[in-house]
Order: C-alpha cells, then structure tokens, then sequence
C-alpha cells in the first residue's frame, strides 16, 4: 500500500508540474481538478451505459406494472417474469451504480494521499500545497480556526459551498421533475408488497446532492475538490445524456 500511495503522490505531483506554468502555485490544485476529469472521462462509457438502462427502466415502467398487476397473486411468478423482461430488453437494474462505485477508489485515494503526513516513509510533500493560502490538506474547521468564516481560507471554502450549492439545486430540480414525468413502480419484496421505507427514500433521492455540502466540509481541502468537480461533472453529464428525456413541465415551459 505504502509504494502504492506513493506512485500516486508522483502522479499528482507529475501532473502539478506540468500545470505549473499555467496555475503557479495553484498548480497542485489544478492537477487534483485535472485527476478527477480524467477519472470521470475513463468512467463516461459506463455513464452513457447507465443513462440507456434508466432510459430503458423508465419505457419498461408500464409492461412492470401489467406484470404486477397480473402476478399480484403469485410473488415468485412475478419476481420471475420481471427478470426475464429486463433480461429480454437487456436491462441491468444495477447499471446505474457502477459510475460511482468506481469513482469511490479515487476519492480515497485522495483523503488518504492528503491525510497523511508521511508517504513511503518520507515526509508528505504535498501537504505543503495550497489553493489560495487554504492548505490542501486542512479542512474547513481549520479555516475558520486560522481566519474565520470570511477570512483568506475560509473565503475557499464558501466559495466551494456557492458552486456545490448551485449544482445541487439545479439537480435538485431536474430529478424532481424528471421522477414526475416518469415516476419509477415502486419496488417489491417477495410476498409482492412494496419494500417498506422506499415511499420515503423516493422522496429523499432528489436531496442527496445537498449532502455533498457536509462532505466538503469536512474532508481534506484537496478531497474536497475532487468532491465539487465531479458532482458539477455529473450535472452537466447528466444535463446532456438524459438531454431527450422529457421533464415534467416541459412542455409547458417550451410553449411559454
């Protein structure tokens, strides 16, 4: 683990040094912004691929419902014939998931790499990096410690917060109305009835983007950027993939 940890700090250090010129000494910044494109690019494939299968799940939403409508009585029978329909329209219930679970790796790698005070037993270089005076390895309660809220450091953070607080609401609002224009059959247990608690976590998917807040406030500055970049990244890529998906009100606003 530790040569691991420190073939990728020589990566990140690579990449500053060769962003050196354009971004002095906001260099190490810009390699972590520039980390997080190149890890959302080699995952796009399967972006694209999740955004076929929803697009997929959300056609297949009226043949699901006959189906439970016709099985109601016989939950195996059901259970069955919903797989053999996704099966046949070649539809992954978990294609979806795949984006970001492989992103996960990269995203620790970073805390760690920005957590640790030594790399291969050497001291770590990298903690001595900053983004406008705010180290990349502090956080934001060390910001406020050394400036308060609408010091040098803490001014990073808010800034952080205004982008990470746009993207949220502008994706709080297109799955809000993306879940009205075409509302998903809820999801079954094998007796048949809906699985309890999932009325609710429906409700709760459209907030999730919110949360990111509390990460960027709490990881270290460098994973933090990491967190920003690929959220405002999933925003737009999603903005462009599901770009013919009709959304509630759309119509309406195209007429307007």
């Amino acid at each position: 683990m530790s040569a691991f940890m420190s073939a990728f700090a020589s990566l990140v250090g690579s990449l500053a040094d060769l962003l050196q010129p354009l971004f002095q000494t906001a260099s190490t910044a810009a390699a972590i912004i520039l980390f997080t494109a190149l890890v959302r690019l080699a995952v796009h494939p399967l972006s694209r691929a999740a955004a076929r299968g929803q697009k997929a799940r959300s056609r297949l939403q009226p043949q699901i419902a006959e189906i439970r409508k016709k099985h109601g009585k016989n939950p195996e029978r059901m259970q069955k014939a919903i797989m053999e329909l996704h099966a046949a329209e070649k539809v992954s219930p978990l294609s979806g998931c795949l984006p970001s679970l492989l992103q996960m790796p990269a995203f620790f790698l970073l805390y760690h790499l920005f957590s640790s005070s030594s790399i291969g037993g050497e001291p770590n270089a990298l903690l001595s990096h900053d983004l406008l005076g705010a180290p990349l390895g502090g956080r934001w309660h060390d910001a406020l410690a050394h400036g308060g809220l609408f010091g040098g450091q803490g001014l990073v953070y808010l800034g952080l917060f205004v982008i990470v607080a746009a993207v949220a609401t502008f994706s709080y609002g297109r799955t809000k109305r993306q879940m009205a224009a075409h509302p998903m059959t809820p999801a079954a247990g094998p007796d048949g009835q809906p699985v309890p608690g999932m009325g609710a976590m429906t409700k709760l998917i459209p907030l999730l983007s919110f949360f990111t807040l509390i990460t960027v406030a709490v990881v270290p500055l460098a994973a933090a950027l990491y967190v920003v970049t690929t959220t405002t990244w999933t925003a737009v890529e999603r903005a462009w993939l599901y770009r013919d998906m009709p959304v509630a009100g759309g119509a309406m606003a195209t007429a307007a």
